[in-house]
């Protein structure tokens, strides 16, 4: 059997050698000074394991050794700015982490110095890549980033996470939907940034679909207008109804898993016979040949604003709701769900995922859901009527009703139950 300190004293050889190499490789291609290689940092992963050892039960000789080695790095970076005009400093912040990963192995943190090797080497070999980032990152989308973490790591785990008022309004919960709806859409919203150009109208409308398909419906048949292509038109609007379909399902998987899994069949049929026909009815061209999307620049769905605003229109739905449930009965929530389908139906239906069985039995809440998503079909098709030309706005028109037509058929199985 091998002994404890042998193995551990393998793993820091192992990991700090490693490092070095990747450092050793570079120092070879790079021209000019460079500290350390593939002798240096094994080294400085065995003393600090040693003085680690050695540190037991305190740190003071490991965290002298520690300042030791950072005023060596000091040096070594000074030594550069006197030959580089632009000198790097990651050979010595590596030798840093070497250091300390010779300390977290002494104490057993295995996992931890191992990630810390590992990433560390794929950080300093993808050094081209990343800084190429900057070329294709926009400043303003670095921030788009940042709201992201805003609302994700900063405002969400300070909210509290019980309910308040009769209404059984939970602020985390609350907060937890908004940061949902904004990943999804901010996850489509990046891609049609990405892909900008490259796709064709349908896979705009896929991707809008998962954004918002009634904005993305509001678009197609402006563009429409414009473009005398009314089967790709028409079918592309389909089938961004269709992709709200799996946008929904995936939404309520994250807040009421079994309304989900009571929606995911028939909606997953809707989502497929929506894109089938839409592929279908779009590729009847007349021998014409699809045109690429015209890029349109998608609003950011993470401005804080718009965010704040969701989770008051969210807060509000669910006051509505309760009143409409407990005064008005399984009619009256139906009734509501049909008028919501007229505007964004999202915090409508994830209020509705809000609710526990005991609020709601998850039947009612999956027919209000139907009924919701059925009624916005019908928007989307008086929104196409409105904007589109005259043979679009026909077929499409047409598309959507069948579709919100069909999207009722699971009502005759929810109703009953």
């Amino acid at each position: 059997m091998v002994p404890s300190d042998a193995f551990k004293i393998g793993l820091v050889l192992a990991i700090s050698f490693f490092v070095g190499l990747e450092r050793e490789e570079h120092k070879q291609r790079e021209p000019g000074y460079a500290f350390g290689g593939v002798r240096s940092f094994p080294l400085i992963g065995l003393i600090s394991y040693a003085l680690a050892l050695l540190s037991t039960p305190q740190l003071a000789p490991w965290a002298v050794g520690l300042g030791v080695i950072g005023a060596l790095m000091a040096l070594s970076y000074f030594h550069k700015l006197g030959g580089e005009s632009s000198p790097g400093i990651t050979t010595e912040i590596s030798a840093l982490a070497v250091y300390v990963i010779g300390g977290l192995i002494q104490h057993e943190y295995y996992w931890i110095a191992t990630a810390i090797g590992v990433l560390g080497v794929l950080l300093l070999e993808l050094k081209k890549g990343l800084e190429g980032l900057t070329r294709h990152v926009a400043p303003d989308e670095i921030v788009t980033v940042a709201k992201f973490l805003m609302l994700a790591a900063v405002i969400l785990p300070v909210l509290p996470g019980r309910d308040l008022t009769r209404f059984h309004i939970n602020p985390f919960k609350t907060w937890l939907v908004v940061v949902a709806v904004s990943g999804v859409s901010f996850a489509s919203y990046v891609l049609q940034r990405v892909l900008k150009e490259r796709g064709g109208v349908m896979l705009s409308a896929i991707l809008g679909g998962a954004y918002s398909s009634t904005v993305t419906t509001v678009v197609l048949a402006r563009q429409a207008k414009k473009d005398s292509q009314p089967n790709l038109f028409a079918g592309s609007i389909l089938i961004a109804s269709a992709v709200m379909y799996l946008r929904l399902v995936l939404l309520l998987t994250f807040f009421n898993p079994e309304l989900a899994g009571m929606l995911a069949p028939p909606f997953a049929s809707l989502a497929s016979v929506g894109g089938v026909g839409g592929w279908l009815v779009g590729r009847r061209q007349g021998g014409s040949r699809p045109r690429a999307a015209k890029h349109r620049d998608t609003k950011n769905p993470l401005e804080l604003r718009s965010a704040f605003l969701f989770a008051g229109i969210f807060v509000v739905v669910l006051v509505l709701t309760g009143l409409a449930r407990r005064y008005l009965g399984r009619s009256g929530l139906y009734t509501l769900a049909a008028i919501m389908g007229v505007t964004d139906v999202d915090p409508f239906i994830l209020g509705l995922g809000q609710a526990s069985p005991a609020q709601m039995p998850p039947a009612t809440a999956a027919s209000a859901v139907v009924i919701a998503a059925a009624s916005n079909n019908i928007v989307k098709a008086i929104y196409v009527s409105a904007f589109a030309d005259h043979a679009t706005a026909r077929k499409g028109a047409v598309l959507l009703v069948v579709l919100a037509a069909l999207g009722t058929v699971p009502l005759a199985w929810l109703l009953t139950r």
